[in-house]
């Protein structure tokens, strides 16, 4: 048994700085995911607003084809 190696004390502080790196991590990871859920969320409005006012205006413009679309005998 002349072979074992003494015992590691460093092995505890190694540990707590792993634990220490993985909740900065954690932490790091989660702010990312917030801040990614923050601009799809707002990516998202806008979107949604864009289609509405896009809506509108197919509307409009089908309601001014069809108005203005009638022979009215002024032609060309």
């Amino acid at each position: 048994m002349a072979n074992r190696a003494p015992p590691n004390d460093t092995g505890l502080s190694i540990n707590s700085s792993n634990d220490t790196g993985t909740s900065e991590l954690t932490a790091v990871v989660d702010e990312l995911l917030n801040q990614l859920n923050t601009k799809f969320s707002s990516i998202s409005s806008e979107l949604l607003a864009k289609m509405d006012d896009m809506s509108r205006r197919l509307d409009n413009l089908e309601a001014t084809i069809q108005t203005d679309g009638k022979p009215s005998g002024s032609g060309k």
